[in-house]
């Protein structure tokens, strides 16, 4: 038996219900390239090849577990499944990316992920800046962030808005800290990113929603006031002319909205 390290973030899932419902949330076909991230022990790993998939990719750091997973799974060069001991903030970053493509990574493909949650933020924005962008990705979050990515309050945040600009995130199921050992201090939810695809241009999105967030208590037209080289005044009008008041907060603007600003920076109606 391995014991999780704290310091890697690990709670292992032994839950067969939540197990089931991230497999079914990923909707593996059996011609499907499935890159799985954080095996620990292999239980989500048995469940994705039930649903046979073409090619399943395995990242794992913990260099404990990768005997005992290639044991399980066989995992050499070239076979239906595949165990990569490394690093999957390093591999997601060029060049190590070539490593991921070698072992078969192409689209299209999905994303199967039970990541430490202190490194969630980090892997999130690494796998919508690869030139390869995964069709689905379903990942098991703390409830809390998986909660703010939906806005299930309905209040948005920069990794909301980030998440929604190139797909659609989803809250699949809440998953109690019982059905980990160790038990985290902290719910679980499991989310599906769906629909996802590559955007024409993204700099004048991110810049208005960095700047919008950057004092959540102030109004947004304050907020960005000198992007773009437009006065406060000039954004309350832009706000005003997609339906909105003036004093109105970041928090506020749904995604569409935001795109909108950013095709008027632009004035090309194509670009999001």
């Amino acid at each position: 038996m391995i014991f999780a390290k704290k310091s890697l973030g690990q709670n292992f899932l032994k839950s067969e219900k939540a197990l089931s419902q991230i497999v079914d949330a990923g909707d593996i076909q059996a011609g499907d390239t499935i890159l799985e991230i954080g095996p620990g022990e292999g239980a989500l790993t048995v469940k994705i090849l039930e649903k046979r998939p073409a090619k399943l990719i395995i990242v794992e750091k913990d260099d404990r577990l990768i005997s005992s997973l290639t044991e399980k799974f066989g995992g050499t060069v070239g076979t239906k499944t595949e165990i990569l001991h490394g690093d999957i903030l390093d591999l997601l970053n060029e060049p190590e990316i070539k490593t991921l493509k070698q072992a078969g990574l192409k689209a299209p493909y999905k994303i199967i992920a039970n990541i430490p949650y202190y490194i969630t933020g980090t892997v999130i924005r690494h796998i919508f800046e690869l030139d390869i962008l995964p069709e689905k990705v379903v990942l098991l979050l703390q409830k809390e962030v998986a909660d703010r990515i939906v806005a299930i309050d309905k209040k948005e945040s920069l990794l909301s808005l980030s998440i929604k600009l190139y797909g659609k995130p989803k809250r699949i199921a809440v998953v109690p800290r019982g059905a980990f050992a160790p038990a985290p201090n902290v719910d679980s939810a499991i989310i599906l990113i769906d629909e996802i695809e590559k955007r024409g241009s993204e700099s004048a999105f991110f810049e208005i929603i960095k700047a919008a967030f950057a004092h959540k208590r102030k109004r947004l037209a304050k907020n960005l006031d000198g992007i773009f080289g437009k006065s406060a005044a000039e954004w309350e009008n832009a706000l005003v002319s997609l339906g909105f008041g003036k004093n109105i907060r970041a928090e506020d603007i749904p995604v569409e909205k935001y795109k909108q600003l950013a095709r008027q920076e632009f004035k090309k109606p194509d670009i999001l």
